[in-house]
């Protein structure tokens, strides 16, 4: 990370979690499409619970975020013990973190989803999807972990392939139990939420596997192992704004979900379908910025701003690329998008406007993400938190209440591009001010040492 050059080390470390990405997509999405063939209220209920698999996801990246970016800066700082410790307390949140989302989903499930829905039918769906995913998180809380020791260390590649066969034995299992192919029981939205597991628990066993037999840059020992406040603080500093600014989308929809169910299924549906397909466009960026952010935090560690800012310049470039075919394809191809979750009449005419309505903020969303990523990467996560709340509850849910109850439900989905615009601007405020007051004053350094 201190040595190649830049655009051949961006693209190396880049690729394999852009990849690992998009096949973690597919977990949401290919269930997504075979439920929807039971039904739209089948569709309805895993959209239900769709938030709290983004609030759970966002705890467990948020805590990589802050344990890859301590991780990072200790060995661009050559503090190896410091390194390691950071490592073998990232195991030990994961731990926490599972239990809790294991008793949310046994004790706050019905509460949560009633908060909803009146329609016994989809609240039992959703019930027995929200209790099999949140009991069985297990598994991708330990997969994120893993991920990003590995992925701090520079080592992408390996992270990709648990990855990617994880989502092949999602992606094969889904039609088996879900719509009973091949003369399986057909156990739809249960039959999700247990394939859903199996392949997050196939990645898991697998990520295991490498991370002991390979070696590392770091090491994790649970031998005499002693929680430390400060190695908790450190993670948790940088990770609890990238944990606030992923969860506020869980709260959004929510929020979203609450208004849009008074006024038809149909309408969360196209939410839930939206927020699924979004994925493809958005999660390559993220995993751009993946790959990005222990460039940075490296080179920031090390003080070579040369390097810096040549991996921000790179990022920006590529995350835009992605951003204007995302919106090239949700213009061109919204009907065929929206087939693939089996719309008609109603759910065809609101999915096709939605998709190309809210496209529109990708553009300007592109250089928010590689904002935030720098953010991260140098220990400013409250700068992304502040983006990401401001983004999410101070525009695009109130903005969404107020055009739906003055327009309904075709101009609700401007929210979108109106809050992306204000988040641009923030970005570019508090980028400004890393810019100035730290980055400007490192010493050059070289693009290649």
């Amino acid at each position: 990370m201190g040595v190649l050059p830049i655009g051949k080390l961006l693209f190396s470390m880049s690729l394999p979690p852009m990849v690992s990405m998009l096949l973690n997509a597919l977990y949401n999405i290919v269930d997504s499409i075979f439920v929807s063939k039971i039904s739209e209220e089948a569709l309805a209920a895993v959209t239900l619970v769709f938030p709290v698999q983004m609030l759970m996801m966002s705890i467990c990246v948020g805590i990589g975020v802050g344990l890859s970016s301590l991780i990072s800066r200790r060995l661009g700082e050559k503090k190896q013990e410091e390194a390691d410790a950071a490592s073998s307390h990232g195991f030990f949140l994961a731990i926490i973190c599972w239990v809790i989302f294991a008793m949310f989903g046994l004790f706050g499930a019905e509460p949560f989803l009633r908060m909803f829905t009146d329609s016994e039918e989809i609240l039992s769906m959703a019930l027995v999807y929200f209790r099999i995913v949140t009991i069985g998180s297990v598994f991708i809380c330990f997969s994120i972990c893993i991920e990003r020791i590995m992925q701090s260390t520079g080592d992408m590649m390996h992270p990709m392939i648990f990855n990617s066969i994880g989502a092949a034995i999602n992606t094969v299992l889904a039609p088996v139990f879900i719509i009973g192919l091949w003369g399986a029981p057909r156990l739809g939205v249960m039959g999700a939420g247990f394939v859903a597991i199996t392949g997050q628990c196939t990645a898991m066993i697998i990520a295991i596997v490498m991370f002991v037999r390979n070696e590392h840059a770091v090491s994790v020992s649970f031998k005499g192992f002693r929680v430390r406040g400060r190695t908790l603080a450190d993670i948790l500093v940088v990770g609890a704004p990238s944990i606030i600014m992923i969860s506020i989308q869980s709260f959004l929809i929510s929020g979203l979900n609450a208004l849009l169910i008074a006024y038809s299924t149909t309408a969360v549906a196209v939410l839930g379908v939206y927020f699924r397909i979004q994925t493809f466009v958005i999660l390559p960026v993220i995993g751009m910025g993946q790959g990005a952010l222990p460039i940075i935090g490296y080179n920031y560690g090390a003080r070579n701003r040369k390097r810096l800012l040549a991996t921000l310049g790179l990022a920006y470039k590529i995350a835009t690329a992605i951003m204007v075919v995302g919106v090239a394809l949700f213009w061109i191809f919204p009907e065929q998008i929206m087939a693939l979750f089996s719309a008609k009449g109603d759910m065809m005419d609101i999915g096709v406007h939605a998709l190309r309505t809210i496209s529109i903020s990708y553009i300007p969303a592109a250089f928010t993400i590689v904002a935030i990523t720098m953010f991260q990467a140098t220990a400013h996560g409250i700068f992304a938190a502040i983006i990401s709340i401001v983004r999410q509850l101070g525009f695009i849910l109130p903005v969404a209440y107020i055009l739906l109850q003055r327009f309904g439900i075709d101009a609700v989905w401007f929210a979108f591009p109106i809050a992306e615009a204000a988040a641009l601007a923030m970005a570019a405020i508090f980028y400004r001010r890393v810019k100035h007051s730290q980055i400007d004053r490192l010493p050059d350094g070289n693009l290649t040492v």
